[in-house]
């Protein structure tokens, strides 16, 4: 069983992240925030991490820039969620070690197949 932790500040993409990848074997973890993340990454070392790039407080770059320097959960794999296409920012994300991305609105067989991608 793989560890999932989905970050988003969206409670109802959450709840459906977690009821299709918990039906494919996956443990998942949830966290709405920055802080959460982070404390989690650290806690729980999961195997990948679906990170939403707009939340408010601290944004996806953000978190991935702490979990760098604090070098939280090195070997996860990271996966971005975002309904904007903003290149720098995608670009930043990948250098600290974006793996791909999904755009929101997303099929639900893409993001399986991307999860599955990386978890194998």
């Amino acid at each position: 069983m793989k560890k999932i932790l989905i970050v988003d500040d969206q409670y109802g993409i959450r709840v459906l992240l977690q009821e299709i990848l918990q039906k494919d074997g996956h443990e998942i973890l949830q966290a709405s925030n920055g802080v959460q993340a982070l404390d989690l990454l650290e806690e729980e070392d999961p195997d990948l991490l679906l990170l939403d790039m707009k939340i408010p407080g601290m944004d996806g770059v953000e978190i991935l820039q702490q979990r760098s320097e604090r070098q939280l959960a090195p070997d996860t794999r990271v996966i971005l969620m975002t309904a904007y296409g903003e290149l720098s920012m995608m670009k930043e994300a990948e250098n600290l070690g974006a793996a791909s991305y999904i755009s929101k609105p997303f099929d639900i067989d893409q993001v399986r197949e991307e999860i599955h991608k990386y978890l194998t």
